[in-house]
C-alpha cells in the first residue's frame, strides 16, 4: 500500500467539516492522514478537537496582521508540517492569488451548493427561491476563482416542501460529511491508479506532432503517425509481475539504460522483454512524480523515431 498522503486543514470555527476528514483517515484503507489543523481564530473549537485526537495544532489570528503576513506564516506552518495536500474546512478568509498558486493542484474545499450553480453565500435560501428541486454539496479543487475549480464530486439533496434555509442547510451537511472524505481519498489517490496515470501520459504524449495513439500487445502506447510510424512509449500497468505502473521510453541502449537504474533505482527500472533492447521504464505509481521530467523523456523517445521533417519543425518552433 502506497504511503499515506498528508493532509493539512484550515478552519475558522467548530470543526465538524475537519471532524468529518479526521474520523474517515482512521479508517485503516483510508489513503491520507491529517498532520496539522491551523486556523486563524485561536480559540476555534476545531482546534481543541484535533488536540484531542492528537493531531498537531497552529493558530494564529489574522487581526492586527497585514493580509499576505498572515498567509506567509500560516504557509510556513503547512510546509513545516510536511503536508502534500490542503483541505479548507470552514475557512473564513480569503485567500490570495499568491497563496492559491502556491498549493495549486493541491488544494480542495467544499461548498454548499450544486456548482456552478450559487456561487458565495446564502447558497441554500438561493436555491429554495429559485423553485429548485434539489439543493446539494460540491468538492473542488481550489483556484483562484472564487467556488470556480475543478469538480471532484457533488452530491444533491432534495428540497421539502416545508424547507427554509435552515432545514435545507442541516441536511446538506450530512451529505457534505460523507462526500467530502471519499473526495479527498480519491484525489489523493490518484497518482496511484493506472487509469487516472495513463491518461496523463497520454495528454503529454498527443501533444507531441503527429502521433497515434494505439494498443500494443493490449497495453496503450504511442507511435509516429503514417504507415511507416514507429513506437516510442509504452504503459505498462505491473506487466510481467512487477509492482511498477511505469512508462517505457527509449533510450541509447542497455549501457544508458544500466546508468540511469544504477544512479536512481526509484526512477527507473529495466522492463521485462523491452529492457534487452535499451527501453527503460520509469516508475509513475510513486511520490511526487515530476512531469516536466516524464515530458522531456517523451520528447526525447519521439524524437528518436520521428521522421527528421517533424523533429527539425520543433526545432524551428523552439527558437521562437
Amino acid at each position: 500500500m502506497p504511503e499515506k498522503a498528508k493532509v493539512a486543514a484550515l478552519l475558522s470555527g467548530t470543526g465538524t467539516t475537519m471532524s468529518s476528514l479526521l474520523y474517515a483517515s482512521k479508517i485503516p484503507d483510508c489513503p491520507y492522514e491529517l498532520v496539522l489543523v491551523a486556523s486563524n481564530v485561536p480559540d476555534a473549537p476545531g482546534l481543541k478537537i484535533a488536540a484531542a485526537e492528537g493531531i498537531a495544532t497552529f493558530a494564529l489570528d489574522h487581526r492586527g496582521m497585514q493580509r499576505e503576513e498572515h498567509e506567509a506564516a500560516m504557509d510556513a506552518a503547512l510546509r513545516d508540517s510536511g503536508a502534500d495536500y490542503l483541505a479548507l474546512c470552514g475557512y473564513m478568509r480569503i485567500l490570495t492569488a499568491g497563496f492559491v498558486e502556491g498549493w495549486a493542484g493541491r488544494m480542495v474545499n467544499t461548498h454548499p451548493s450544486l456548482l456552478p450553480k450559487y456561487k458565495g453565500l446564502d447558497t441554500h435560501g438561493r436555491a429554495i427561491a429559485a423553485g429548485d428541486s434539489h439543493g446539494g454539496c460540491s468538492v473542488h479543487v481550489v483556484t483562484a476563482e472564487l467556488d470556480g475549480g475543478p469538480l471532484l464530486g457533488q452530491v444533491p439533496v432534495a428540497i421539502l416542501p416545508d424547507d427554509n434555509a435552515e432545514t435545507l442547510a442541516r441536511r446538506v451537511l450530512l451529505a457534505e460529511y460523507q462526500l467530502y472524505p471519499r473526495m479527498l481519498a480519491d484525489y489523493v489517490s490518484r497518482p496511484y491508479r493506472a487509469e487516472w496515470l495513463v491518461e496523463k501520459v497520454r495528454e503529454l504524449a498527443l501533444a507531441l506532432p503527429e502521433v497515434e495513439d494505439r494498443e500494443s500487445h493490449g497495453s496503450p502506447g504511442w507511435r509516429t503517425g503514417g504507415k511507416s510510424g514507429k513506437y516510442f512509449a509504452h504503459f505498462a500497468d505491473r506487466h510481467h509481475g512487477s509492482d511498477h505502473i511505469a512508462l517505457l521510453v527509449k533510450t541509447d541502449g542497455p549501457d544508458e539504460m544500466a546508468a540511469l537504474i544504477e544512479r536512481d533505482p526509484d526512477t527507473y527500472f529495466r522492463p521485462a522483454y523491452y529492457g534487452a533492447s535499451g527501453w527503460v521504464g520509469l516508475i509513475l505509481n510513486r511520490p511526487g512524480v515530476d512531469w516536466n521530467h516524464i515530458a522531456q523523456w517523451l520528447e526525447r523517445s519521439w524524437r528518436s523515431v520521428a521522421p527528421r521533417r517533424l523533429t527539425s519543425l520543433m526545432d524551428n518552433a523552439d527558437q521562437f
